[in-house]
């Protein structure tokens, strides 16, 4: 364990300077908008060139299609990007701040517009001592001052140039990327080990949801159950107290298959026009702007009546069949298959309540339901459980990196 004293033993007899990011960088540029420079194609071809999009979890993520590139889109490229080993992909634009440092030697790299490149002196810093700075506490908050836009949010590259960081001695700034390291790969190992758990998971419940013919009935879902569609409840609409209500986008970016408690509230007013939620009734999503995210489902478990608006539908069971079950069965590749044939839009993506109602479910004994169920709330619990499991030490270690990152990389400020 690091003792509170540790920067004073680390620190002693040496000298931290303070210097604008601009003396300690060869090169600070972003990246060409591929739409404007690059003809989109087909995933993988051969001599075509990836574009890093975004920046997550010190992770790149690539645009789903490649680029063709032409001699003069190539010369811009190798001017602007010219990646190497050790250089700093940070995210200008959107979640600004985000970083990755580059470990491998890219091949047909392009970055995208809003994506920066900084190419550190490494005689004078370290890449990755460098990456954990642009994250830490003090740094974030006084580069956020020059955070400028709306919606659309955007750090101008003079403004990051002229951040004043810290910059101890080559060994000093060693000793603290060991340290951060040894947090950061005890939960690259942990995110590997769920993503792997996740696969398991997906294969045992889609056995598990998967039936011979002739062993059980399958029904339409409008058969089983009354599918009622919502209408209104703007985000504008939320209190901090009230009624229980569950917005249909957040069922896709917060809840998971099953809730008790409502991440937002309306007031008693406004819950009167909106669409009512019992106790183990299934809001499913109609509308999104991917195909993946429409007809997501969470089961409602919570024992006050809850709310819910517009593209969202409330499937309230019949007795042929548990909440848990459809939701469960809603994550199925059988499932997704058949939600397809219905979705209707290109930029929005709908299923309507009328079509979400002719899918087909297979409906095994009550006793089989709930023994299937069993199952999957084991794995469940595991992999998505923010209060057990692996999802709950990954954001217990990351809390702890955080915690000594902020405390390693917080220095007595100086003049410069």
């Amino acid at each position: 364990m690091i003792q509170s004293n540790f920067m004073e033993k680390l620190l002693d007899g040496v000298q931290v300077e303070w210097k604008v990011l601009g003396d300690v960088i060869n090169s600070l540029k972003t990246g060409l908008n591929p739409r404007k420079n690059f003809q989109l194609n087909t995933p993988n071809a051969e001599g075509f060139y990836v574009t890093v999009r975004e920046i997550q979890n010190g992770k790149i993520i690539f645009l789903d299609k490649t680029d063709r590139v032409n001699d003069l889109a190539l010369e811009l490229i190798n001017n602007r990007s010219n990646l190497e080993i050790g250089d700093i992909l940070f995210s200008g634009t959107g979640t600004v701040g985000k970083t990755a440092v580059i470990e491998k030697q890219p091949t047909n790299w392009n970055i995208k517009e809003g994506v920066y490149v900084i190419k550190p002196k490494k005689e004078i810093i370290n890449s990755r001592y460098l990456s954990h700075l642009l994250n830490s506490q003090d740094i974030v908050r006084e580069y956020s001052k020059k955070i400028v836009g709306s919606p659309v949010v955007s750090l101008p590259m003079g403004d990051l140039k002229k951040l004043l960081i810290p910059i101890p001695p080559l060994k000093v700034q060693e000793e603290i990327v060991r340290i951060l390291d040894t947090f950061t790969e005890l939960t690259a190992e942990l995110t590997a080990e769920l993503t792997a758990r996740k696969k398991q998971y997906t294969y045992y419940r889609d056995k598990l949801l998967s039936f011979e013919e002739g062993e059980v009935e399958y029904k339409e879902l409008g058969e089983i159950g009354e599918l009622v569609r919502g209408s209104g409840l703007p985000k504008s609409d939320f209190t901090e107290i009230g009624v229980p209500a569950i917005h249909y986008g957040q069922i896709y970016t917060y809840y998971g298959t099953f809730t008790k408690e409502t991440k937002s509230f309306v007031s008693y007013e406004t819950a009167k026009k909106l669409k009512k939620v019992n106790t183990g009734d299934v809001v499913i999503t109609n509308t999104s702007e991917n195909l993946e995210d429409v007809g997501k489902a969470v089961v409602y478990l919570g024992k006050l009546q809850a709310v819910t608006g517009g593209h969202a539908t409330i499937f309230k069971p019949s007795s042929q069949i548990t909440g848990k079950f459809l939701a469960y069965y809603t994550q199925t590749g059988m499932f997704a298959g058949q939600k397809r044939k219905y979705a209707k839009g290109t930029k929005v993506i709908d299923v309507s309540a009328t079509d979400m109602a002719k899918i087909i479910i297979p409906i095994p004994s009550l006793a089989e339901q709930e023994r299937i169920v069993s199952i999957l709330d084991k794995f469940d619990a595991l992999t998505s459980s923010i209060t057990e499991g692996l999802p709950r030490e990954i954001e217990l270690r990351q809390k702890q990196y955080e915690y000594y990152r902020n405390m390693l990389l917080s220095f007595p400020k100086q003049e410069v």
